[in-house]
Order: C-alpha cells, then structure tokens, then sequence
C-alpha cells in the first residue's frame, strides 16, 4: 500500500512539471514564464528552462530582467554542454553589461567555453586557436583575477595541442618514405613552435630522415646531404646529451661516415670514368675533325680545279678567231 502511495506521489508531482512546462510555453504571462524557467534553471533541467528562457528574450528585452534571463540562458547552455553557443551568449554577455558584477565571470565562461570545445589534435583545430585567443584575451583583461591562475595552464595544453597535430602531420611524411618533406615539415614544426615539449623527438625524426636522404641520395646531391645528416647528429649530441637520442645520433654517424668513405671510392672511380670517356670522346672528336678538315681541304682543291679548267676554257674561247666573211654570188 506504501508502494502504491508514493507511485500516485510520482505521477502526481511529474503531471505537475509538465503541466507546469506545458502551461508556461503557451502562457504570454512574462512573469509566470519567467518563474517557471528559473525553477527549471535551479532544478538543473537545462533543456526545460532554454525553452522558457528562449521564449522570455523578446519579452524582457530593455528590461531589468534580461541580463539575468541572458546570464541563466548562457549557463544552462554551459550545463548542457552546448559550449559553442554558450561561449557566444557570455561574451556578449561581457561587451554588452561589462559594469555588471558578473561581466568578469562571464568573459572567464567564455573563454572556458571556448577551451571545452577545442576538438581533438586529429581533427580540424580552428577551436583550438580560438580558445587560445579568447584564454588569452581574458587574461589581458583581466590579469590579477584569481581565475587567471589556470589560464595559462589550459593554454599551454591547447598549444601542445597544435603542436602535437603539426607533428604527427610531418612524422606521416616520414612513414610514408618521404623524408624531404618529412625534413621540411620537421623544422617547421620547430620554427612555429620554438618551446614545443616535443623538440627531442622532433629532433630524432630530423636526424632520421637526413641519414635517408643521405643513404639514399642521388649522386649529385650525396656529398651535401651527407654533410648535412653529419652536422646534425652533433647538434642532437649537443644539445640532449646522455639520452637515447644521442646514442641514435652516435650510431648514425658511424653509419654516415662509413658511407662517405664509400662514396670518397665511388666518386673517384666515377670521375676516373669520366675523364677516360672525356678523354676518348676527345680523341674521337679530334679523330672526326681531322677527317672533316681533311675532306674540306679535298672539297676545296676540286673547287679550285674546277675554277682553274673554267678558266682555261674562257681564254681558249676568247682567243679563237671569229670565221672569214662569205661573198655572195651575183646572179
């Protein structure tokens, strides 16, 4: 009987809600509304007092009741994880009543806002640099605030946030065997982000993929990416001493400078090479221009015969008398 007493109790009180709910929607009573959406609010029943306070934003507008339906509306969204909204409805809120006694919460929800709904490092990270520019903004504003103490921490996980991403981008290059590129992204990563955490890893992979270049070089460009890769394994060693970093960075070099003592033997057979094919094509060249010389002068020598005969044959013709006169008969 007890049972059934308090089931009636449930259905009773539950009925009474949505009654309440339902009333209050169709209601054009603004101060029946707003009650209703503030019991809602201090119930924690998030999507019943948006609904309400969504209904009382033309009512209350110009009036002292819209800051608070505007602050309460901005929290419920907060509460219901609807962060991206939320953070818009609390930066208003701070530009439009920045003399209101909470404008300081406000800009500190916003800017909270804004870091809830930063996404994952694996997808698109516009929210990431928006929540760093609105954390950062708040702290500009409002430096000596005791809601400053956290900023920066929630700043620098959104940075390595960034950087983290611009890693794993580059390091794809690198699994993919494209090491001039993976080189590249490696010490852009560096450039954008000079105090990332990740600098020994980065570190490894930069080394990693000039030893590939190196090894795997083109025969123009070897010596170079040799040196390179060479040069780097002592900055690794320099700069993170005594870690697994150097060891790689030891290792490689020793791979490295056997390499290039094999290329010192390879370069010289291939410039010997060179200069033996020079030398014969030199040869031959020499060879095809004496032929051609030799030939020229044969051209010229008919020529001058062939003039010469010519010659003759003009002054033959010029000294030739011209035939005696004919006398006709007379009839």
């Amino acid at each position: 009987m007890k049972k059934y007493i308090l089931g009636l109790f449930a259905v009773a009180v539950v009925s009474s809600c949505v009654s309440q709910q339902e009333k209050a929607m169709k209601s054009a009573d603004k101060a029946y509304i707003l009650k209703a959406a503030n019991e809602n609010f201090a119930k924690k029943k998030w999507k019943n007092a948006l609904a309400l306070y969504d209904r009382l934003a033309n009512l209350v507008a110009g009036t002292d009741d819209f800051p608070n339906v505007a602050f309460n509306t901005a929290y419920a969204n907060y509460y219901d994880k609807n962060y991206k909204l939320a953070g818009h409805q609390f930066k208003n809120f701070a530009v439009n009543f920045p003399k209101d006694p909470r404008a300081e919460e406000a800009a500190y929800l916003s800017a909270l806002c804004y870091y809830e709904g930063s996404m994952d490092y694996n997808l698109d990270q516009s929210s990431t640099e928006l929540a760093i520019n609105e954390l950062q903004n708040f702290l500009n504003e409002y430096p000596n605030s005791e809601r400053s103490k956290n900023i920066n921490t929630m700043i620098d996980e959104l940075s390595y946030k960034l950087e983290f991403k611009a890693y794993e981008n580059a390091r794809q290059y690198f699994n993919m065997g494209d090491y001039k590129a993976a080189n590249t992204a490696l010490e852009n990563v560096l450039e954008d982000f000079p105090s990332t955490k990740l600098r020994p890893k980065i570190y490894d992979y930069i080394m990693k993929s000039r030893y590939e270049l190196a090894t795997k070089s083109v025969y123009d460009l070897k010596d170079e990416r040799i040196e390179s890769a060479l040069a780097f394994t002592k900055q690794v060693e320099k700069e993170l001493p005594n870690t697994e970093y150097s060891k790689t960075a030891l290792d490689l070099r020793a791979k490295l400078e056997k390499e290039k003592k094999n290329f010192v033997v390879v370069k010289k057979q291939t410039e010997e090479r060179i200069a033996t094919l020079t030398a014969k094509q030199k040869k031959e060249m020499d060879k095809l221009s004496e032929k051609q010389k030799a030939e020229e002068q044969m051209k010229n020598q008919m020529d001058a015969e062939k003039k010469a005969m010519q010659i003759q044959r003009d002054s033959a013709a010029l000294q030739t008398p011209p035939p005696a006169a004919t006398f006709k008969i007379q009839r």
